[in-house]
């Protein structure tokens, strides 16, 4: 016979607070811990265990969460009501271990830079908003044609098009980022070539951004404007002819065997709960200090939400240069908050929430999970280019498409997306592996979650089996293999580019 589950999880021996694996009723025993629930308690949610008074830290984790707003007796749910954001930042701090492993490959595309993609599109970007009907237009056209129908070795023409591009400072902080994430993402391996469209009037002049960026046309990228073209029929045939002339550039590229250190993952988190902490995050983890290990590049993002959970990295940096620029950073935002009359601690949201996480901090040291115990080699602004191996921090928002376009544009070929609540996304070029928390959401969502993490949760698998899994999974989806959220179609809407500054 099977042993019956506990219904509650202690995380961490320093905690005052378990977790409850189940809707608990009112008055049920809390499995190990001697007391009785005062309430009915949600699954996910958490349970005082002792008498935690007003204005003391609640501890999950082994780390503070929060601080009792009220009086909290042993046995009640312990959430919004009664507990809020704490400015404290106690607990262990972890250094960083560095795994080895055996080298493994995948069979991904060799562009002329060096640098390996692991799919094989042609993009038509946008240098404005104006030109996003043209783009989406040529690529639809080109798709009712047939265009491809002679190149299978083409995954497809992808629109990238934003709603920003003019409107704006023709210098500063906003007009830096929006440059960095074109041509980021123009330079990502995953394109075989890229069609730059523009209007012609824009703040983002196209002559400008390839002078900047050294980008020279040629089989791999071409550029044109609609008012240099004479409108917008003449520029979708004009879109037409020049992807023509790519294709069988584009088109010849052929998979070979190569190194996993040549991929770069992104991380990102959507739609958390409080098992995104505890089953999917440390399985992503354990696979990004695996990916790392082979001497592969791993994105951390979402500055606001590793915001409580930035000592963990902090203590975890290779250098104390790159700990002060993950400060600055912090920094930097939490001004940025301010001067639009926001707080840190604004985020979760209301799914978060629901899903039992209450702070900031919580959410944040559960998203910090996804990146493992390796060491922080270096911190970069939103879409700049890495060049450090092993695990980078990239600033971003703690929007998940703004997050991940910034890294697609700061070089990431995959990414590896875990959800609690249930997230719907793609990010063409790169692919997008989707990872549940719990076994519920990857039930109601099988046809777009690739791999379930709730069995941790229950004892049916440990951190470590999972994150194998996930591994293996990333490089055969980097060998070809098409995720969940590229079966749907998603990936086509998703570019969206950070605006920061006014809009004029």
């Amino acid at each position: 016979m099977t042993a019956e589950r506990p219904n509650a999880l202690r995380l961490n021996a320093a905690d005052n607070v378990v977790v409850a694996m189940r809707r608990l009723i009112a008055g049920e025993r809390i499995d190990g811990e001697g007391l009785a629930t005062a309430e009915a308690i949600l699954s996910g949610h958490k349970v005082a265990v002792r008498p935690i008074r007003a204005g003391e830290t609640v501890h999950k984790y082994g780390q503070v969460i929060g601080v009792a707003t009220l009086d909290i007796a042993p046995g009640a749910h312990v959430h919004t009501h009664n507990m809020a954001m704490s400015s404290l930042r106690e607990g262990a701090q972890a250094g960083a271990v560095q795994r080895q492993e055996a080298p493994r490959s995948f069979e991904g595309y060799r562009r002329a830079t060096g640098k390996v993609g692991v799919r094989n599109y042609i993009g038509v970007l946008t240098s404005v908003n104006c030109s996003a009907t043209v783009a989406r237009h040529i690529a639809e056209a080109a798709e009712r044609r047939g265009l491809l129908d002679a190149y299978p070795d083409i995954d497809g023409i992808v629109p990238i098009t934003h709603a920003s591009g003019c409107g704006m400072a023709g210098s500063g902080e906003g007009f830096e980022v929006l440059r960095r994430t074109l041509w980021g993402t123009a330079a990502n391996p995953n394109f075989g070539g890229v069609l730059l469209v523009g209007l012609g009037c824009e703040v983002i002049q196209i002559g400008r951004l390839k002078s900047d960026y050294g980008l020279t046309e040629g089989d791999g990228f071409q550029s044109f404007t609609i008012q240099d073209t004479g409108g917008t029929r003449r520029a979708i045939e004009a879109g037409l002819e020049r992807l023509a002339d790519m294709l069988p550039k584009v088109g010849a590229a052929r998979r070979t065997t190569v190194s996993a250190s040549e991929i770069t993952l992104g991380l990102q988190c959507g739609g958390s709960d409080a098992w995104s902490g505890v089953t999917s995050n440390p399985a992503l983890g354990v696979a990004s200090d695996r990916l790392a290990g082979l001497g592969g590049t791993v994105i951390l993002s979402e500055t606001p939400e590793i915001y409580g959970a930035e000592h963990l990295l902090i203590a975890r940096a290779a250098s104390t240069e790159v700990a002060d620029k993950l400060r600055a950073r912090l920094a930097w935002w939490e001004g940025y908050t301010a001067r639009n009359g926001a707080e840190m601690d604004n985020n979760p949201g209301p799914g978060n929430k629901a899903g039992g996480l209450t702070t900031i901090l919580e959410k944040s040291l559960g998203a910090v999970a996804k990146a493992g115990g390796s060491p922080l080699m270096d911190v970069v602004e939103y879409a700049e280019p890495i060049a450090a191996k092993g695990l980078v921090f990239m600033d971003s928002p703690g929007f998940d498409p703004c997050s991940a376009t910034g890294q697609v544009a700061s070089g990431a070929t995959m990414i590896a997306f875990t959800t609690g609540r249930g997230s719907a996304f793609g990010c063409k070029p790169s692919p997008s592996i989707k990872l549940s928390s719990n076994t519920d959401i990857y039930r109601r969502m099988d046809e777009d979650i690739d791999i379930d993490c709730g069995p941790i949760a229950v004892g049916e698998a440990t951190i470590e089996q999972k994150g194998a899994e996930i591994l293996d999974y990333l490089l055969e989806v980097a060998s070809g293999r098409k995720t969940k959220s590229e079966a749907l179609g998603y990936g086509g809407a998703e570019f969206v580019p950070w605006q920061i500054g006014a809009v004029m």
